[in-house]
């Protein structure tokens, strides 16, 4: 039996810092600033680009969500890893997908941009990480109680195919509708000309670098709600040392790069209402851990056969429409009209569903 490198404790800080030193150089290279990567961002863009939302500052068929997906298809298979399975409660993942997104959405990143915010000089992602810390300790504890979505369950080979074969449509739609510099739309995709979603690395790049992060990803298990859950529930830090390892690089990138500027105001897609970025990040990590991972864990998992995973992503998707469509999601500047109702009844719904998922003889005890 081969050995798995990347399972290793240095296998997972290698991976951690190899994804920092991209997130970073993918800013350099074109994306937007603090936001080489952010998982969230990108599937509000892909959202966009599907004409989901009229938001026409983040509107891009994102190549990185793409490629983390088949490159985590790709060590699936050739690892023999590859497992068609669903069936976990998967209503409900959606709706954790949906809530994820929009607490997501209020903080502006998702639990990787949160780091990169951080190695970037933005202080105002300290709340954020805060927030996720507290949100996913608020998920261990339904864990302690019983929580349990259920088991997924084996499933015919082709059922795990439709995430990476939705990748690989939206690949192609790329390609037969490029963008056409100063259009907003072309053909039946929608692409940003001002604003975020009209600064990206060349897509050749963004889809080699999406690829070799889902390849390794998906071979050493990386994930942040995966690291805090495991520190706060069984005091193991494996997990935790790949997001430091992550963090640590991009800072030492971005310093190298001259992308390092400490502060609270003036930092790219950011602001300053601490309240409301602790709170969206604590919404988005209560729903990452009762859905049992981050969003790029999700997408690893959507590429290796997960059924349930696809549709908790299918739900960020959705769940980034809905923020723009009703004015949850923030902006520079500060939360959007509905957002702080939003992560209000998503805190309602994600501790109903935590109370309501547990198991009868957990609950009879």
């Amino acid at each position: 039996m081969r050995k798995n490198f990347f399972s290793s404790r240095f296998g997972i800080i290698g991976t951690g810092i190899f994804i920092g030193i991209l997130a970073a150089l993918l800013q350099k290279w074109g994306n937007p600033g603090n936001m080489g990567v952010c998982v969230a961002c990108f599937d509000r863009d892909i959202a966009g680009a599907l004409g989901l939302h009229r938001a026409d500052v983040v509107q891009y068929m994102r190549p990185e969500i793409i490629g983390f997906v088949l490159g985590s298809c790709i060590a699936a298979l050739f690892f023999k890893e590859f497992r068609a399975r669903s069936g976990s409660s998967p209503l409900v993942r959606f709706v954790l997908g949906v809530f994820a997104m929009i607490g997501a959405l209020v903080f502006l990143g998702c639990p990787w941009r949160a780091l990169l915010r951080l190695a970037g000089g933005d202080w105002n992602a300290i709340f954020g990480i805060l927030g996720l810390a507290v949100g996913v300790f608020a998920g261990t504890l339904f864990f302690r109680g019983g929580y349990d979505l259920g088991r997924s369950n084996s499933n015919r080979t082709g059922a795990g195919w439709i995430m990476p074969l939705i990748m690989l449509g939206f690949l192609a739609l790329m390609f037969i509708f490029p963008q056409v510099p100063g259009e907003p739309k072309s053909g039946v995709l929608f692409y940003s000309v001002k604003g975020p979603g009209s600064m990206h690395a060349p897509l050749l790049v963004s889809l080699v670098v999406g690829l070799a992060v889902g390849f390794a990803a998906q071979r050493s298990r990386f994930c942040t709600m995966g690291a805090l859950r495991d520190l706060f529930l069984f005091r193991q830090t494996h997990l935790f040392m790949g997001i430091v390892g992550l963090a640590l690089a991009a800072f030492v990138t971005n310093l190298i790069l001259g992308q390092f500027k400490p502060g609270f105001a003036g930092q790219p897609v950011a602001h300053t209402m601490g309240i409301w970025n602790f709170a969206g990040m604590a919404l988005a990590g209560l729903a990452f851990a009762l859905a049992g991972g981050c969003p790029g864990r999700q997408l690893f998992l959507a590429g290796e056969g997960d059924g349930d995973a696809g549709i908790f992503v299918l739900g960020m998707i959705t769940g980034a429409a809905i923020s723009h469509n009703f004015g949850l999601a923030s902006s520079p500047a500060g939360v959007g009209p509905y957002g702080i109702p939003g992560v209000i009844i998503g805190f309602l719904v994600c501790i109903f569903i935590g109370f309501a998922m547990r198991k009868r003889s957990a609950v009879a005890s």
